[in-house]
């Protein structure tokens, strides 16, 4: 499977009282795996896109499947395919696997928005080329 590819490192305060992650940290996995796409993949800091050009992919759908647990001291890496690039939208998989086995498969929809009022615009075309290369080839 493409994709882009970004290596995690499951630290002591990610971990619950059963020593394994605790799932909202597994959110914020994602999100900083969201991040990096944009920055090291597309070319453009999410900071830059949030702050300087106000331009917001809030979350709108979510569906995650936790496969087998993620521990401190686990260094998993995340795969991040696009899975849809519409109008004003941006699907996402997100496959966290640790040592060959798959931790986590989510699937994530944001909405591309002016974040001064939080309407609708229409994705950037500057940035679609960027995602049509790791649009997923939807193998299983």
């Amino acid at each position: 499977m493409n994709g882009f590819e970004y290596p995690l490192s499951v630290r002591f305060g990610d971990v619950d009282a059963a020593g394994i992650a605790y799932f909202p940290n597994i959110y914020g996995f994602l999100h900083d795996a969201f991040e990096a796409l944009w920055e090291r993949h597309v070319g453009v800091r999410y900071h830059e896109l949030i702050a300087v050009r106000r331009l917001g992919f809030p979350l709108v759908h979510s569906e995650v499947d936790f496969h087998s647990p993620l521990r401190f001291g686990d260094r998993p890496l995340v795969r991040i395919t696009c899975t849809r690039l519409g109008n004003t939208s941006l699907g996402l998989r997100y496959r966290i696997e640790n040592a060959g086995t798959l931790a986590v498969d989510a699937r994530h929809v944001t909405a591309c928005v002016a974040l001064d009022s939080l309407a609708p615009v229409r994705f950037p075309d500057e940035f679609r080329p960027r995602f049509e290369q790791i649009f997923e080839d939807r193998v299983e």
